[in-house]
């Protein structure tokens, strides 16, 4: 055996040590059950692009933690934001208003087109769970239309899987809509019946739902980013939005993951279609817990309606802590700069089309769907407009084979296939360069 691969070995033999003293006290050994992937590498540290492992092995990392780290992992300024936090002694402490909750309110009601008064929360899937809540209470209704093929959050109302096979579908449908099939067990029967899913970019199944059930809202990622990047097709969100208004449901924009790394105003700065509510997170402080629910200023103020029961409750002992809230208002104020996203643009768009030639080298079929500085290579013919399109043509097991093959030669894209790969203001050209030599040698190696 060499000397390289008994360290191999070695390393292997830590992984699984420490990984079993994980499932020892953590149920499932993984905080977050998303991150339970194979290679179940143990990660220490990450610095801008990179990460690194406890053996110090080094990654350049597209994963991003699920896509918050725009600005790349530990950025200097935002760390030194947080900072300033500590030294100052700013606290939390739950009572009445503060400025840097006022500061980051304000900022966001300036940048993004749907936003008259805001709420912030620590999660997306608070902000989404508040949403549907909000609807419900401003329409009078109870039922809501999701995407499948999309993911809205942990909470019951939305915990559908987001990729569920073709058997478990059915044929697909249009006009009309899909089981409900849960991702989690615990959901009550009552719940499932008032959620509807239907595909999307698909108009004619949003109007059939409207039609037949009473719809407080139609909850939706402009663009899929968790089943890689599926684009909505000319028209579509603009027709959403209209068939919403047309029928007296709320048409809510799930832009965790697309918002600020879309634009500053995320997705609906893009696309030009203003909804009635937004919920954002993830970018929006650079990897430190914060999320924002906004919108019309007359769904907003039901949040503290004179009537008690109109009222909508919402609460959390942590929302807006000091420490997020000012990391947040620092990455806004770097993403204000508009060479940032220049810059992002520029590195991404070197690996897109770096990535394009290599596969057309090698004549694989596949295609590189891309929103800004988010992207997903599909291995198949033709880009994807929904869920259905890639059960049906994605090669699921080559996709698994190629990011692991890539992971083996440290470039670290999560091993699970239609995953969101994201770029970020701290990666360099030379990473790209190195990313698309290391594709180079893995595409001649599968």
């Amino acid at each position: 055996m060499s000397g390289k691969n008994v360290t191999n070995a070695f390393e292997e033999i830590i992984f699984e040590a420490t990984n079993a003293e994980a499932r020892k006290y953590i149920a499932g050994g993984v905080v977050s059950l998303n991150r339970k992937v194979d290679p179940a590498i143990i990660f220490k540290q990450g610095k801008g692009s990179k990460i690194y492992d406890i053996h110090g092995h080094e990654y350049i990392d597209y994963h991003a933690a699920f896509a918050p780290f725009l600005l790349g992992h530990n950025y200097d300024p935002i760390n030194e934001a947080v900072m300033d936090v500590l030294r100052n002694d700013l606290s939390l402490i739950g009572s009445g208003t503060n400025e840097l909750e006022i500061r980051l309110a304000k900022l966001l009601c300036g940048m993004i087109p749907s936003f008259d008064r805001v709420q912030i929360t620590n999660t997306g899937s608070e902000a989404t769970a508040h949403a549907i809540r909000l609807s419900r209470a401003y329409t009078g209704k109870e039922d809501i239309i999701l995407m499948i093929g999309g993911y809205n959050g942990w909470h019951n109302d939305v915990a559908r899987a987001v990729m569920p096979s073709l058997k478990q579908l059915g044929p697909r449908v249009s006009p009309g809509q899909y089981p409900f099939i849960p991702s989690s067990a615990g959901i009550p029967e009552g719940v499932k019946q008032k959620v509807h899913c239907i595909n999307f970019n698909d108009l004619a199944s949003v109007e059939y739902v409207l039609q037949r059930y009473p719809v407080a809202c139609v909850l939706t990622e402009p663009v899929l980013q968790n089943i890689g990047v599926v684009l909505p097709q000319p028209g579509y969100l603009e027709g959403l939005l209209a068939l919403c208004e047309q029928y007296d449901a709320v048409c809510v924009f799930d832009e965790v993951k697309t918002g600020f790394r879309s634009a500053l105003g995320g997705f609906q700065q893009v696309s030009g279609v203003t909804p009635h509510l937004s919920v954002f997170g993830k970018a929006i402080a650079n990897g430190y817990p914060l999320g924002v629910i906004g919108g019309k200023k007359e769904i907003m103020e039901l949040f503290d309606d004179k009537d008690p029961s109109r009222r909508v409750l919402i609460a959390g002992t942590y929302n807006a802590h000091p420490l997020n809230t000012a990391a947040a208002l620092a990455t806004i104020g770097i993403l204000q700069n508009p060479q940032v996203y220049a810059q992002i643009s520029d590195i991404s768009n070197l690996l897109y089309r770096g990535w394009e030639t290599l596969f057309a080298e090698k004549g694989i079929p596949a295609v590189v769907s891309r929103n800004a500085s988010a992207s997903c290579v599909y291995f198949c013919e033709k880009t994807p407009q929904d869920l259905y399109d890639i059960l049906e043509h994605h090669d699921f097991e080559w996709d698994l084979r190629w990011r692991r093959a890539l992971i083996g030669k440290g470039i670290y894209l999560i091993p699970v296939a239609c995953k969101q790969n994201s770029v970020s203001y701290a990666h360099t050209k030379e990473d790209i360069a190195r990313t698309l030599e290391t594709t180079r040698e893995v595409l001649k190696e599968l």
